[in-house]
């Protein structure tokens, strides 16, 4: 998904929205989505159309589309928090709306043609509550450009709830000129702090990155989240600072942030030279996938397979980059979100679940997400899971080691889906153990609202047997591999100002695949 680069005060115009004619009378419409056990009112998102089946634009809410291409699929959607009046047309409308990702879908009819005013008041039935679960949901990668201080502050106020977001890290970028329209950067942690009194949390962070070209490959792109300061500089290379050399890679920059009680998230899944030698090393806390680009980057099996089945413990994390354009986010177990660090201590110890929509609940031997299974010798161990999801996801999957052991289809109960698998699985050697929806990588993969293809996915519980993890050397020799392969790439791509530059970045390789070629030794 791409952000637009519109300019402020245009971007609340949806391109192909059925437009309020001048000579069309006017009517008001009051809107409340309310819990239908409980009657207490929902932020979410709602659609209005007319009795041909035409999008009508309320007048008064924020487009869900905003900030993204006019085309975008968002752009059907309009935020809406608490109770609150718009002006639409006065005719038959039907007004459809949802809650984040807990509820079905609601409708109901709204007859303004023959009176000047209306309230409507829209049940929506819940199928989950992550809060009981214990679950508070994160968007881990987040930046706003190209458009007013006002709006992207009204965006922060509005979207994340409608969406049902319990945390949103604003990260700070530095691009060459075009940074000056990044007006997530000028937000302060006092700022961010006062839009948290909105009653979702908003957390700080850097993305520190290196690219040899503007928007290309590099040394890579990582997540500094919840630092005191900068690290600076913020950017590295010529390619996106348009000025020095590559000598300084990304691992300096890491264990500063790291020194500073940051926790870093590996962006963009596999983009980027030097992630495979900052897992080897132990760098990183947590990776990213689908933050941005999630048809280029978007493969589970380029970095969560090969990463664990080579014995690293790796929490999986996701966010949107530019704007949020879709639902994604990382679940983590919270008994009370009072500061990002309370969210970001659960990532760090692996017990996320990554979702554009499904919900995930996973537990083996009675052990939770992030959890190991310690065993002295083979034997059986207790599966047990579920999906819930308001779009049909299809399919539930066990995964062992990268490849799918079991499988349940979903069925549909009310306005929602669901999938259950309970059994005893054979535990014969070393494993790591997750749930998934089928990924969003298949060509029919079915989509939320929001146009993007549904993911969920569990990080490993892991099993031990005698002492002993999972250490595939398929795996770890495929690592290995790269990482020479990379660094023969990078020194005749790299623009170095000395020796000692080019020795500063080779260096990190070097260390990376000579302790991986100790663990390979027989």
């Amino acid at each position: 998904m791409k952000a637009s680069s519109i300019p402020a005060g245009c971007a609340l115009v949806v391109v192909g929205l059925a437009a309020l004619g001048g000579a069309q009378p006017q009517g008001a419409l009051t809107i409340e989505l309310v819990d239908a056990d409980t009657g207490r009112t929902l932020d979410g998102l709602v659609r209005l159309a007319n009795a041909q089946g035409e999008a009508v634009v309320p007048v008064g809410l924020l487009s869900r589309g905003f900030g993204l291409e006019s085309g975008d699929a968002a752009a059907r959607w309009w935020a809406l928090v608490g109770r609150a009046t718009v002006r639409v047309p006065r005719q038959r409308l039907v007004v459809e709306a949802f809650s984040g990702l807990e509820t079905e879908l609601g409708w109901i009819d709204v007859d303004l043609a023959s009176q000047p005013a209306a309230v409507v008041k829209l049940p929506l039935r819940r199928f989950y509550s992550a809060a009981d679960q214990g679950q508070r949901g994160a968007n881990t990668h987040l930046h706003l450009k190209s458009v007013s201080r006002p709006d992207a502050e009204r965006y922060l106020l509005e979207v994340p709830r409608a969406d049902g977001l319990d945390l949103v890290f604003v990260s700070y970028l530095e691009r060459a000129d075009e940074d000056r329209e990044y007006v997530s950067n000028a937000l302060t942690r006092d700022d961010l702090r006062r839009l948290s009194q909105s009653g979702v949390l908003f957390g700080n962070g850097q993305e520190h990155r290196h690219n040899f070209t503007p928007f290309g490959q590099g040394y890579g792109h990582v997540m500094l989240l919840n630092l005191r300061q900068l690290v600076r500089p913020v950017s590295l290379g010529p390619g996106i600072t348009k000025t020095g050399t590559d000598g300084v890679p990304l691992r300096p920059g890491i264990e500063r942030g790291k020194r500073d009680g940051a926790t870093v998230v590996w962006c963009h899944n596999d983009l980027g030279f030097e992630d495979i030698p900052s897992w080897v090393m132990g760098r990183p806390h947590a990776q990213n996938i689908f933050d941005g680009a999630p048809d280029k980057h978007g493969s589970y099996d380029r970095t969560f397979y090969r990463y664990l089945n080579a014995g690293f413990r790796v929490p999986f994390s996701t966010g949107t980059d530019w704007f949020i354009y879709d639902f994604s986010r990382a679940y983590v177990p919270v008994t009370r979100l009072a500061s990002p660090r309370d969210w970001l201590r659960e990532l760090e110890a692996g017990r996320s679940t990554i979702t554009n929509g499904p919900f995930l609940e996973f537990q083996v031997d009675g052990q939770a997400v992030g959890d190991t299974v310690r065993r002295n010798e083979p034997g059986r161990a207790r599966v047990s899971g579920r999906a819930l999801g308001r779009v049909d996801f299809r399919r539930l999957e066990l995964v062992r080691d990268g490849q799918v052991v079991a499988s349940a289809p979903s069925r549909r109960e009310a306005g929602h889906f669901r999938a259950e698998i309970d059994l005893e699985l054979p535990l014969e050697q070393p494993a790591w153990l997750a749930l998934r929806v089928p990924p969003a990588s298949v060509a029919d993969a079915p989509r939320s609202e929001l146009g993007g293809a549904l993911f969920a996915h569990t990080s490993p519980i892991y099993v031990e047997m005698a002492g002993r993890g999972v250490f595939r050397r398929d795996a770890a020799g495929d690592l290995l591999a790269e990482m020479k392969r990379d660094l023969a790439t990078l020194q005749k791509t790299a623009l170095f100002g000395s020796a000692h530059e080019r020795g500063h970045v080779v260096d990190v390789y070097r260390q990376a695949v000579a302790a991986l070629e100790r663990k390979l030794k027989p």
